[in-house]
């Protein structure tokens, strides 16, 4: 009876995890669909927990002293981290599952190599397996975070020869876990073979992720992603828990999937991210950049805007740096009074990890049918009178679609040249991540705002409060 309760139990908990992750899929009900994950990992644990222990030792005091202890470090991190900072609290939180697996894996293979029962080829197999992913994830999960953070600059950072040292670091793991699966090894060295495998696989997520550039990084994370989602199946694999297992497999499989798109957001292979990878520093002169920059006033921009019949802003990394949202937002709101159409061209990979100009203008309350995504943003743009640029840069980049020689060129943009007048709001003629000069700010239809996005915008709801 208690093993059918628990059944059901795992079996309502991954129907759980599936409507999640749908909701998921919807900035107006991802809120939702949090809370239905949450609801089903709880339940996932509680059944867990009524599972028999046999001849183990009562943990219960353990387990519910690491839940918490993890709670409260996990509640503190997310209340306390700014939205800017969000990819790398996302960073930490998925190194921290690749850790576990290590953990998880390190344990197995200390009780299977010197406890009372012996371990299986497959067994062991599945066990490496979950080791040497999840190590990858940990360490590059960190260095991810530490991109992000500003902590470690690209070019400061450099493998002499890194797709021979990766290819290499990856032949010997494999090459000593298939040894340990498939040869007859005494249970010394076998256990010594184990920790080194350990130990390559967590320098290789070092080297894996230094040559990628720190535009990339939204790439990286998603993928770190989907390996911590393998290392939780493989972890129900060896436990033979079934909410671990489909859990896993989901998480694995929508970092996958999740991967895919942004990568053919940036018309770019994996394999191109990975040993290709642009940004971080190195700086590359556009093809053909000439021309004056012409600045705007803010009073001139006021009028503009508020005699205009439909405007579009353009958000990136410098609006959620300047923490801009709420003042967007309220200039939105002010010209909408006015009969303007206002909305918001959204593209996939803005940002610093999928989705982050979404939860940033959900957080202003931006009313989700506003937020158009790539395609619809350039149909919808031979019509807008007044496109405002908010600290996007490379994806708004003509280069990507003119420019041969530049690192970005086939790369899916957002087209504001087609609206018939652009306002790029910056701080300064810096690059953008991508190292690379933007022929945008030397357009005809084109003028230049300097200045912190926040201070602007509400610069500017001045102007067009004094104008109504």
């Amino acid at each position: 009876m208690l093993n059918t309760i628990i059944e059901i139990g795992y079996f309502i908990g991954v129907i759980l995890f599936i409507i999640g992750l749908r909701k998921l899929s919807s900035p107006d009900s991802a809120r939702t669909g949090n809370l239905y994950a949450a609801a089903g990992m709880g339940l996932g644990i509680i059944a867990s927990m009524l599972a028999p222990l046999g001849d183990v030792p009562n943990n219960y005091a353990w387990i519910f002293g690491g839940m918490i202890v993890g709670s409260g470090i996990g509640a503190f991190a997310s209340k306390k981290v700014a939205l800017t900072d969000m990819p790398q609290l996302v960073s930490l939180f998925n190194g921290f599952g690749g850790a576990c697996a290590v953990l998880i894996a390190s344990v197995e293979l200390n009780n299977g190599f010197f406890g009372e029962s012996e371990m299986t080829s497959t067994q062991l197999g599945t066990i490496l397996f979950a080791l040497f992913v999840g190590a990858v994830a940990f360490t590059g999960s960190l260095l991810a975070w530490a991109k992000l953070d500003g902590r470690v600059k690209d070019k400061s950072l450099k493998l002499p020869a890194p797709t021979f040292i990766n290819n290499g670091l990856l032949i010997v793991i494999v090459g000593l876990i298939a040894y340990l699966v498939g040869f007859d090894v005494n249970v010394d060295d076998a256990f010594k073979l184990s920790m080194l495998i350990l130990g390559l696989s967590l320098l290789y997520g070092f080297t894996f992720v230094i040559p990628i550039g720190g535009a990339d990084m939204p790439v990286v994370i998603s993928l770190l992603n989907s390996f911590t989602g393998l290392t939780a199946a493989a972890a129900g694999l060896i436990y033979g828990n079934q909410i671990m297992l489909v859990g896993g497999i989901l998480v694995g499989a929508s970092g996958t999937i999740l991967t895919i798109l942004m990568c053919n957001a940036m018309n770019r292979s994996l394999w191109n991210v990975i040993f290709g990878s642009f940004g971080g520093g190195e700086t590359a002169a556009a093809k053909g950049v000439d021309g004056d920059v012409k600045e705007i006033g803010l009073q001139d921009m006021a009028i503009q805007l508020f005699y205009s019949k439909s405007v579009m802003f353009v958000p990136g990394y410098g609006l959620a740096v300047a923490q801009a949202q709420k003042a967007c937002k309220e200039l939105d709101d002010l010209l909408e009074a006015n009969g303007v159409e206002v909305r918001y061209a959204i593209h996939p990979v803005a940002g610093r990890m999928p989705g982050h100009m979404n939860v940033l203008l959900a957080e202003a309350d931006v009313p989700y049918p506003k937020l158009l995504d790539l395609e619809e943003a350039n149909d919808a743009l031979p019509n807008v009178d007044v496109v405002i640029v908010v600290g996007a840069n490379d994806v708004v980049n003509p280069s990507a679609n003119d420019d041969p020689g530049s690192p970005i060129y086939g790369m899916p943009i957002i087209n504001v040249t087609d609206a018939k007048h652009t306002v790029v709001m910056k701080r300064s003629m810096s690059f953008g991540y991508a190292g690379i000069q933007n022929p945008l700010f030397f357009h005809d239809k084109n003028k230049m705002l300097f200045g912190d996005a926040k201070k602007s915008l509400q610069a500017l709801v001045s102007e067009v409060k004094d104008l109504g």
